[in-house]
């Protein structure tokens, strides 16, 4: 009798045994992974979320080794030009010296003009050309002479030659006077947004132009 037992005791062991392993589903490592977004599967790494968010997002080439991927000037997405330009004219051929030495702005000659980062300025006589020629970056307008109020907010608008202000001896330009007004509420602080959205803003895909003419 005891040898029976024993027998049964087995037999119901092993078909509990098979119960369980039948009953029991197979996990694969697969089944049991979480999807993972690779910000690098398309060509460029700043189309998505922010990709320096980690570490080291990418398996391969670090999108995040350079100090900033995303700005426009620096990875070659800028889709405007440096220089804005109406007619193939800078500040709509106004003479950039004229702001400094007359306090005005002066319409300039095509007997007088210049080639320079791409766009053609003019000048009212020889020795403006002379000046500007010298040394462009310290007469020319700030952030391309583009609309200095639309830079600040990080987009690009053209520019009225007689909305104009030189601070600490840079010139700046605007969209009209009725912007130039808003722009001179806080003139720090617009310089200072339009400094850090500088040159990204050249990424725009348009230019708000005003159609005035000059």
């Amino acid at each position: 009798m005891r040898i029976q037992y024993l027998g049964a005791v087995a037999i119901a062991s092993l078909l509990t045994l098979g119960a369980v392993a039948c009953s029991t589903t197979a996990v694969t490592p697969e089944a049991n992974s979480q999807a993972v977004v690779d910000p690098c599967a398309a060509a460029n790494p700043c189309a998505g979320a922010d990709p320096c968010a980690a570490a080291n997002p990418c398996a391969g080439a670090d999108p995040c080794a350079a100090a900033n991927p995303c700005a426009a000037a620096a990875d070659g997405t800028a889709t405007q030009p440096e220089v804005y330009s109406y007619d193939g004219l800078a500040i709509r051929g106004a003479d950039p010296v004229a702001y400094f030495t007359e306090g005005k702005a002066v319409k300039g000659s095509a007997d007088y003009e210049t080639t320079w980062s791409g766009a053609t300025w003019r000048f009212s006589n020889a020795e403006n050309l002379a000046a500007f020629t010298a040394d462009p970056e310290a007469y020319a307008p700030q952030y391309g002479g583009y609309c200095a109020k639309a830079v600040s907010g990080g987009s690009l608008a053209s520019i009225d030659p007689e909305a104009w202000s030189i601070v600490d001896g840079r010139l700046y330009l605007n969209y009209s006077a009725g912007v130039q007004k808003q722009w001179q509420g806080d003139i720090a602080g617009n310089i200072t947004k339009a400094n850090q959205n500088w040159p990204a803003a050249l990424s725009s895909d348009r230019v708000s132009e005003s159609g005035k003419s000059w």
